[in-house]
């Protein structure tokens, strides 16, 4: 099953095709700037049943070095069958458009980047009929944006960075800048951004990090995720609520707590069940009567 980082990570630049330009830029490849951009089929299946897809496909016109093609391919992990598919990508692709063809690979770990970077090479010992070299983005190469400023220059940039950082420690001051960023930002521009970087991040912790930080900062945005995003923040706010009122309450009326139990209220994240537990608590002589009936 293809995860929502993996989608992210590639179907990106099917939103901002321009974007491989900045990243090639951030990569030290020196690829002009396009004039335009369009989405090519991704089925690379010939007539006998052998079945191949590249993640994302773009042809990319450039102003003064004619157009190329660009393959994109999002890596979760290191797949030692991918030796063998790229170079059938980038052969099929050129044989087929007649065009300069370029891999690009985007990686949210670094041991994946660095497998998926390594030149796969094609022939005998004594001479190698075809070496393909992956153009790598990851977190070992894609900036940490932490100024708004810098983010708001480039958000489609800004966003695959912080996809590609999803596990980096200071993922929340990179995604708090993103958040800040996209205030005031049109709707139309905003929604793609929220969902995408929702989607990259995947089931990681970072995940409830980034959900928060829309409800607070970009409330405003009407898009279906972000909707979601925004209900969800609503939601664990007035549970944290209940359950801070109802520790005062049990604290005032002396009845003690095991370090469980209020484990117990902290970590519930129902607001209706928090609220049953409240009112209990006003007439409960003890904490067991105040969880009667679990």
């Amino acid at each position: 099953m293809v995860s929502s980082p993996h989608e992210a990570m590639h179907r990106i630049f099917q939103e901002y095709p321009g974007l491989f330009s900045r990243v090639s830029e951030v990569l030290g490849v020196d690829i002009p700037p396009p004039t335009s951009a369009t989405a090519l089929p991704t089925d690379l299946t010939e007539a006998r049943p052998v079945e191949r897809r590249v993640d994302t496909l773009l042809r990319i016109e450039t102003e003064h070095d004619g157009p190329f093609v660009l393959a994109i391919e999002a890596q979760g992990k290191k797949d030692p069958r991918k030796t063998a598919s790229w170079p059938y990508y980038v052969s099929y692709l050129h044989n087929r458009y007649g065009l300069p063809v370029l891999l690009l690979v985007v990686c949210q770990d670094q041991a994946t980047a660095e497998w998926a970077a390594r030149p796969i090479s094609i022939g005998v010992r004594q001479w190698q009929t075809l070496t393909l070299n992956p153009l790598v983005a990851g977190p070992h190469n894609m900036p940490v944006i932490t100024d708004v400023a810098e983010a708001r220059k480039d958000l489609a940039l800004a966003t695959l960075a912080a996809i590609t950082h999803a596990d980096n420690p200071d993922v929340g001051a990179i995604l708090k800048t993103l958040s800040v960023a996209l205030r005031d930002t049109p709707e139309a521009i905003a929604d793609p951004i929220v969902e995408l970087t929702a989607q990259g991040l995947g089931n990681r912790p970072a995940a409830q990090q980034w959900r928060n930080l829309v409800a607070l900062d970009t409330s405003f945005y009407k898009s279906f995720m972000s909707e979601e995003i925004r209900d969800e923040g609503r939601a664990k706010g007035r549970a944290e609520a209940r359950a801070e009122d109802l520790l005062l309450v049990l604290e005032a009326r002396g009845i003690a707590l095991a370090d469980e139990t209020r484990e117990k209220i902290t970590c519930c994240d129902d607001p209706q069940l928090l609220r049953q537990w409240l009112n209990r608590a006003a007439t409960a002589a003890t904490i067991e009567e105040v969880f009667t009936g679990e």
